[in-house]
């Protein structure tokens, strides 16, 4: 398996090197494919287009990220950025790659180990161990969020032409984004090629079964429970290795030591960072579709000026919100996480429509289904 591995450092290296040119649009390609981007971008925009897709993408986002989570406790693997150190693979002709801001993320890289399993807080597991692919957080979760998207641009695109090449257009670019976003995670030196083939394929089977899914408007103690669910799910399959003996920060230690630059380690890059939010969104989203404010905007029809003045809205105050500064304490970082999260649905399903409803002082009909 080293030598696949190796053939995944040749292709970032080829991308570093052949194509510098690119190295902006990677850049702004894996952006738009962080998970993170699905709450601060496509959420927002799928919701005020239709509010059921909208909650289909962030309730595939929690779910797939959640799992993803797990995934990388079970899944021990590396990452290109310290697997060209550790590995001993180039101690004679060192690759000529480099690292980026986005390179030094802490997780596991979802590999999997196979044959005799070795710890991996021991320095020779990757070495012992062949490794096979196991799905990328980026494509996999990005992947299965954007899947409604896709599947509602078909079904529209369907009822207005009956050319064949058309209707391919929104699975086209749905694949076309997809490839990008696992070509940026190889630039970067985040995955390997295999990690990221198996997160596209992970990342549309999930999105194929979970899109009819979806709960739409359950009771708030649905949402409860989910959220707490996935708190002590998680925390409990994390504490019962941590109690067998495996040391789930070995990724941590690893990216600390082979970053370039230290402050290229990102807290939120953490694992229980993406619980807390997880957890947080799944609870915000039942006080969202509980709340006063919804209840009087769900009763009112939003023209598209409305709509597209809510979108301005919303991006205005998730985007300064998503830019605070954290804790540096980590129970306070994970914390705050948890509560800005808990916030995001509840500005974008309720608050902004409802001050743009109210503001725009329209008359209006009961809102048509979306």
């Amino acid at each position: 398996m080293e030598s696949t591995l190796g053939a995944g450092i040749a292709m970032a290296e080829a991308l570093q090197n052949q194509l510098p040119w690119l190295e902006n649009v990677w850049l702004w390609v894996t952006f738009l494919g962080d998970p993170k981007s699905l709450f601060l971008f496509y959420f927002p925009v799928a919701y005020y287009v239709s509010r059921r897709v909208g909650i289909a993408v962030l309730w595939i986002s929690l779910i797939t990220e959640w799992l993803n989570l797990v995934f990388k406790w079970f899944l021990f693997g590396d990452r290109p950025f310290w697997w060209v150190h550790e590995s001993g693979y180039y101690s004679q002709a060192p690759a000529q790659v480099h690292q980026f801001p986005s390179s030094c993320e802490t997780g596991p890289g979802d590999s999997i180990t196979r044959g005799t399993w070795v710890p991996p807080s021991s320095s020779h597991h990757k070495l012992l161990n062949p490794l096979a692919g196991s799905p990328s957080g980026h494509c996999m979760i990005t992947g299965a969020a954007l899947w409604p998207i896709m599947t509602a641009i078909s079904s529209q695109v369907a009822t207005r032409t009956h050319s064949r090449w058309v209707r391919v257009i929104p699975s086209l670019a749905y694949c076309t984004f997809l490839l990008a976003v696992g070509l940026s995670r190889v630039f970067l030196l985040a995955h390997f090629p295999h990690q990221v083939l198996a997160g596209l394929i992970t990342g549309a089977v999930l999105g194929w079964l979970m899109t009819p899914r979806v709960p739409t408007e359950r009771e708030l103690s649905f949402y409860g429970l989910t959220s707490l669910a996935l708190l002590l799910g998680a925390s409990l399959i994390y504490w019962t290795l941590f109690t067998l003996g495996l040391d789930l920060s070995w990724s941590i230690n690893l990216a600390s030591k082979w970053c370039e630059r230290p402050e290229w380690v990102h807290l939120d890059s953490r694992p229980f960072a993406s619980l807390s939010r997880d957890s947080g969104a799944a609870l915000g989203l039942g006080i969202a579709l509980h709340s006063p404010c919804y209840a009087q905007v769900r009763r009112a029809y939003l023209g598209h000026g409305q709509k597209l003045a809510c979108l301005v809205l919303a991006m205005g105050l998730l985007g300064p919100l998503d830019w605070l500064g954290y804790p540096p304490q980590i129970s306070l970082f994970y914390i705050f996480n948890f509560l800005k999260h808990t916030l995001w649905p509840c500005l974008v399903l309720a608050l902004v429509p409802w001050l743009v409803y109210t503001f725009s002082a329209q008359e209006a009909p009961p809102i048509r289904s979306s």
